[in-house]
């Protein structure tokens, strides 16, 4: 009897020191994800008209389908932060009489980390890239294609190192006077129909221009609770060609009014001037209704 005492005493001893250490083990090992905020967002729109063919008020037959698909995994612990951020974006439209052309195709990623020096500065370094997902034309009569850009035709990765003010949640500014950007053109018949080849020289699939001055800003706001705009201006300027022509500027605007917790309308523009591509303002908008998912960390 005194031995089974002991040894339910000594069993007993073992169990409670190692349910400590794994207690402790559990503690340390629990993965703290109070230092993320991440947000996840997809969406669909189709829109679609049809005409008799004794409609007298005139009209085209088409149908368009558009799409979007965003999201963002921000860290901040500290003085120390790392920003990431997704949007992929496609649409086509099809008119009775015509080929199936794109209304919308951009790809862009941005990451950036930074380390606070005040309440409303820090040091950062930088890393975005921008491209499309298919082939680009520009039609012509009887709907002659003429290929003007595809994947990787153009691509712009672009570095920055250098201060950012962000005095609020909602506004945020990048200022690196150290900004190296790399241009892609990978398909070698682009030249043939855009004879700028969107600065790279002709023969070579890449330009590097590695002394340069990028201004990044972005203002995000929830409006309402059903009204938020999402907006990106970049400004990109080369020192060894430095004039007022050749600074690129690219805007980029989202407004999205949610009408049904699911279905919303979304209005995008984009805004480009960048010499190398074409000596005007190019800009593109579309209005859509659609179903819009939505998903973030915060309760």
């Amino acid at each position: 009897m005194k031995n089974l005492f002991t040894f339910c005493f000594f069993l007993f001893i073992i169990s409670q020191t190692f349910g400590q250490d794994i207690d402790s083990l559990n503690i340390v090992t629990k993965k703290d994800t109070t230092y993320w905020d991440s947000e996840f967002s997809a969406g669909l729109n189709f829109n679609q008209a049809a005409f008799s063919g004794n409609w007298k008020a005139g009209g085209v037959n088409s149908v368009a389908f558009g799409s979007i698909v965003s999201g963002k995994a921000n860290y901040a612990k500290d003085k120390f932060s790392w920003d990431n951020q997704l949007e992929l974006m496609y649409g086509i439209v099809k008119n009775e009489g015509q080929q199936v052309r794109k209304s919308n195709d951009r790809i862009f990623f941005d990451s950036k980390v930074g380390v606070k020096v005040s309440k409303n500065w820090s040091y950062f370094g930088s890393l975005n890239f921008l491209t499309q997902f298919t082939d680009g034309f520009d039609f012509g009569p009887d709907e002659q294609r003429t290929l003007i850009s595809g994947f990787f035709s153009p691509a712009f990765l672009t570095s920055g190192i250098g201060m950012e003010y962000k005095p609020n949640k909602d506004f945020a500014l990048r200022i690196a006077p150290f900004s190296p950007r790399f241009t892609f053109v990978t398909d070698p018949t682009i030249i043939q129909n855009v004879p700028s080849n969107y600065g790279v020289p002709e023969g070579q699939t890449v330009r590097t221009e590695w002394l340069a001055l990028q201004l990044f800003a972005t203002y995000n706001k929830d409006i309402t609770d059903n009204l938020s705009i999402r907006s990106r201006y970049q400004m990109f300027a080369n020192y060894e060609t430095l004039a007022f022509r050749t600074i690129d500027h690219r805007l980029d605007v989202t407004l999205i009014a949610k009408i049904t917790r699911f279905v919303d309308v979304t209005f995008t523009s984009i805004n480009v001037y960048d010499l190398d591509m074409d000596p005007g303002i190019q800009y593109s908008q579309a209005l859509a209704l659609g179903i819009l998912y939505k998903v973030n960390n915060k309760k």
